[in-house]
């Protein structure tokens, strides 16, 4: 059953990538990044007050933080999922594992830990080849823009990942650290919207039917996926689940092909499998290191930023 969860986990995350391709054919990365963060505010908000939850926080500052460096991953990630095909843009957001690592072993290195993992460093160095096949088409075809975004993300997304595991060290609820990034999501995406009118001098674009519903289903399959994963992280095996989260490269890849026609040569295979490979070495290396009952959030950055 735990691995029925993570399963849905990263097919909903995947449906929400897709929803965001097909509504940034008319909204902004702003705007779509508001819409996501206030659908995620009001259904989160509601459950607090259900089940008598408080917004109330002794850390405020390592909140503001956090919820910055969070916004502006997503932002980029975002973008970067309406400049290249689905698949390109969610294999890039898988590497925030192989960031994570550096930065663990940098800091362990910077304290005085001499030792090498060796094959951590062998999948961090393969997972830099892997980025480079994925990425050969995205040059060749001027897309260079959406992949430079699309590792960005994932470099600032070990960023808010190490801020989240932190405030988990420090006692905060995960419901809470969802909360204020998902408020402070919309509030940057209003603002940011509002500052970068498009051509035609429109901020906000006006709903059909159509719209309305993908805008909707973008909120509610993050909150599924992120739900799904807490779930996932609660009743199953810590290093198992995190390593079913990369089945979320093929549902993209499923969801490209059905959708738009995406169509890989073999450099682009391959790199996706190479960083697979090394996503799931690093993943193991994060997770020995996380403390013992950490929740999703705390182990898994690509749950942090659903």
């Amino acid at each position: 059953m735990p691995s029925l969860w993570m399963l849905f986990a990263s097919f909903a995350f995947a449906a929400m990538g897709a929803a965001v391709k097909l509504a940034s054919a008319t909204f902004s990365t702003s705007e779509l990044l508001m819409y996501r963060g206030l659908i995620g505010s009001v259904i989160l908000f509601a459950s607090l007050r259900a089940h008598g939850g408080t917004l109330r926080t002794a850390f405020p500052r390592e909140h503001i933080w956090r919820s910055i460096v969070g916004v502006t991953s997503l932002w980029l990630w975002f973008f970067a999922i309406g400049a290249l095909p689905l698949a390109t843009a969610v294999t890039l957001n898988y590497t925030a594992p192989i960031w994570i690592a550096v930065w663990m072993f940098a800091l362990g290195w910077w304290h005085g830990k001499k030792h090498v993992e060796w094959p951590l460093a062998l999948a961090v160095a393969m997972s830099f080849v892997g980025v480079t096949l994925v990425l050969r088409p995205a040059v060749q075809t001027n897309q260079w823009l959406g992949g430079l975004a699309g590792v960005a993300s994932s470099v600032i997304s070990a960023m808010a990942y190490m801020q989240v595991r932190r405030l988990g060290q420090m006692g905060e609820p995960e419901y809470r650290v969802v909360f204020y990034f998902s408020l402070t999501t919309a509030i940057a995406g209003f603002f940011l919207s509002l500052a970068t009118p498009d051509a035609a001098g429109v901020s906000f674009h006006a709903f059909t039917p159509r719209l309305a519903a993908l805008v909707l289903a973008i909120g509610v399959s993050a909150l599924l996926a992120q739900m799904a994963m807490t779930r996932a992280y609660r009743v199953g095996k810590v290093l198992v689940v995190a390593n079913l989260q990369y089945t979320g490269i093929v549902f993209s890849s499923l969801w490209g092909m059905a959708l738009w026609g995406d169509r890989f040569d073999w450099h682009v295979w391959l790199g996706m499998g190479v960083i697979l490979a090394s996503g799931i070495a690093a993943t193991f290396y994060n997770t020995k290191s996380a403390p013992r009952g950490a929740t999703s959030i705390e182990t898994d950055p690509i749950a942090a930023e659903t």
